[in-house]
């Protein structure tokens, strides 16, 4: 099993990264995030997972090893295959997905295009007593004032990567009104 790779990037795109490793160019899927933050030219470390099926080898990279254990907790959640794991990576953080379960909210996850109301509530009531033993991180909970910031972010154009990206980097002790959240995660995109 490869669990872990370093290479030069050598080419992308929105899903994959073409990983040079010695002499040996490797496709790894990755979730959005990963991909965006590859650069052509640039090293890149992956904790990997390889998915064996009768016709295909595929290797799924991913910047650390927790967000590389929740895909394989996804993975064993049934009716979650692994294009479906990827795509929660890709549109929600681990730390998300992670809260989601664990406060039981599969409204947070039915943001993730493909995934349904009933994948949802599967996900949450297979893993909820599994990661909610676990150590959450210190984040703020998802809250639906979270849920109204990320609305309104999609609404105005980004893309839910980002918009999540933008709402992670609210400063934990900004007031909890809507106007104030909206106007900090605004002044991600203005960097």
């Amino acid at each position: 099993m490869i669990g872990w790779l370093q290479g030069t990037v050598l080419d992308r795109d929105a899903e994959r990264v073409l990983l040079q490793v010695g002499p040996v160019g490797l496709w790894v899927h990755v979730p959005a995030p990963v991909a965006e933050q590859a650069r052509v030219g640039h090293p890149l470390t992956l904790h990997t997972h390889l998915v064996v099926r009768a016709d295909a080898l595929t290797l799924y990279g991913f910047a650390d090893p927790e967000a590389r254990d929740l895909f394989v907790a996804l993975l064993g959640v049934n009716g979650v295959g692994a294009r479906l794991a990827l795509s929660l990576l890709s549109f929600l953080s681990p730390a998300a997905v992670r809260r989601a379960i664990a406060q039981e909210q599969p409204a947070v996850l039915q943001r993730v295009p493909g995934v349904g109301k009933k994948t949802a509530q599967r996900i949450v009531l297979a893993l909820h007593d599994r990661l909610a033993a676990e150590t959450l991180p210190t984040a703020e909970p998802a809250t639906d004032l979270d849920a109204e910031i990320l609305d309104a972010l999609v609404a105005l154009g980004y893309s839910v990567v980002e918009a999540q990206t933008a709402l992670q980097h609210i400063p934990q002790d900004a007031p909890a009104d809507v106007e104030t959240r909206l106007r900090l995660a605004l002044q991600y995109f203005a960097r």
